[in-house]
């Protein structure tokens, strides 16, 4: 059997969201985000936990940076922390900018490409403040915050990722209340929805604008297939419900579909707001030509229908009548989510049919298990084949024709996990969060030597000793 091998110039890399490991929150001048006020509310985060610290990476950045390299990894995903770029949301500040300024500068000394996100969830909460992702103006204040990091950045990062994951920016921020902002209302957060996709098309065109030779232009969405519970018309029916409103409702306008027309029937129960907000001309925004899609893959969801349409259900928000999603089967992760790596296959070859053949890249993908550092070192074998697992289905999907330039590993390094504070780690580095101790894992190693050689071995299995990620 001859190793798996993937495109030249695949991206191999590890990524990272500003507010789970950066700390430093009253450093450099940085001001309040959602996330900093939602922990600070007390009792919405699991233990209490915030992300003040986290990680220390604002502090511990080179550090981080050389374990990235020394694995072998070539790009790293990061997001920029807007209330560290902007306090007030408005304002530039220079002192934000150089963090980020001195971690490119770090990133392109090891060689390692930059993948930079412009919003992964954590808002300055002046802007809050002002209405939020419910107000219209946040997505043209976006627009400007974009252009001030590209106006800085954009002589040394090519690649430019506009929103990361805006399903849960919106529907958990807005509809359930589970993550920051902590809103509950599902109109609103249909709302927020569409503003956030206006963002995304308003700050693509401001980027287009100031682009350089060799920028490519991306946003992430997070994506579960539904897998109906059976083959009855109500079994599909309810997969459908659930596939167009995590799926179809943030991917269609973005290829220039426009929002899905049976997903705005399923959703007209909740009010009139989401339709008057859509103005003329917003779809055209939205569908901003963009050169890849962040694929952010980590499960599927079992979808059921209720025989009572009103009764409560666990299904996405804003909440569908008529379905339930099913508590997974083994093997689960940590987190509690199924280990399905042919449904990524299946999942790209969807999205690669879907868009005509729109370059992907996978963005996120990774899986919390229970690691202890024994004798310096975490052999974590469950995540090691976790990975092995899904690089093949992405191998797979690639064989199948399917254009995919890219594999992130969620995530460099364990950090805070949202609303579940610090107790899952997903990290190819373990972090120790008293003393701020990294030690690389065994499946940071497994994956380095697949980077390395641009292939995985036949078997899946993994291989001992890649030497020293500090080497």
């Amino acid at each position: 059997m001859t190793d798996l091998e993937f495109p030249a110039r695949f991206l191999w890399g590890a990524a990272t969201a500003s507010y789970q490991i950066e700390g430093g929150v009253r450093e450099g001048g940085r001001g309040p985000s959602i996330w900093d006020t939602f922990c600070a509310a007390g009792g919405k985060v699991l233990d209490g936990a915030s992300g003040e610290v986290a990680c220390d990476h604002y502090h511990r950045y080179p550090e981080d940076v050389g374990l990235l390299a020394g694995l072998g990894l070539n790009a790293y995903r990061f997001s920029v922390a807007w209330p560290r770029v902007m306090p007030d949301g408005r304002t530039p500040s220079a002192a934000g900018l150089g963090f980020y300024d001195r971690l490119v500068d770090e990133l392109l000394a090891h060689a390692v490409t930059p993948v930079l996100t412009l919003y992964h969830w954590d808002l300055p909460q002046a802007l809050e403040d002002a209405g939020g992702w419910p107000a219209r103006d946040t997505a043209s204040r976006f627009a400007e915050y974009a252009a001030v990091v590209h106006d800085a950045l954009g002589d040394r990062v090519n690649q430019w990722t506009t929103l990361n994951e805006p399903f849960c920016a919106a529907f958990l921020g807005y509809g359930s209340g589970v993550h920051a902002p902590g809103h509950q209302d599902h109109d609103t957060a249909l709302v927020a929805a569409h503003h956030l996709l206006l963002g995304h098309g308003l700050a693509t065109r401001a980027l287009t604008e100031q682009a350089r030779p060799g920028h490519e232009f991306s946003l992430a969405l997070n994506f579960a297939p539904a897998l109906p519970d059976g083959s009855s018309p109500a079994h599909l029916e309810a997969a459908r419900k659930f596939d167009g409103i995590h799926n179809r409702f943030f991917l269609d306008p973005v290829l220039g579909r426009g929002y899905p027309a049976d997903v705005l029937a399923d959703v007209a129960h909740h009010g009139g707001r989401f339709a008057a907000s859509v103005r003329d001309g917003d779809t055209d925004t939205i569908a901003a030509a963009i050169d890849w899609l962040g694929v952010n893959y980590y499960a599927p969801a079992r979808v059921t229908p209720l025989a009572d349409p009103l009764a409560p259900s666990n299904c996405p928000l804003p909440a569908l009548r008529g379905l339930d999603v099913l508590p997974a089967p083994g093997p689960l992760t940590a987190f509690g989510w199924e280990q399905a790596p042919g449904t990524l296959t299946e999942l790209l070859r969807w999205i690669g049919a879907r868009s005509g053949g729109l370059p992907l890249v996978v963005a996120e993908n990774g899986a919390s298990f229970v690691d202890e550092v024994v004798d310096g070192r975490v052999h974590d074998e469950d995540r090691v084949n976790y990975y092995a697992e899904h690089l093949r289905a992405v191998h797979d999907a690639i064989r199948g024709g399917v254009d995919v330039r890219g594999y992130f590993a969620w995530s460099l390094l364990d950090n805070f996990e949202w609303a579940m504070g610090y107790s899952q780690r997903f990290g190819l580095v373990h972090v120790d969060f008293e003393t701020q101790r990294r030690t690389v894992k065994d499946s940071g190693r497994f994956l380095g030597r697949v980077a390395k050689a641009n292939a995985l071995p036949a078997s899946g299995a993994p291989a001992e000793g890649v030497g020293d990620p500090r080497a």
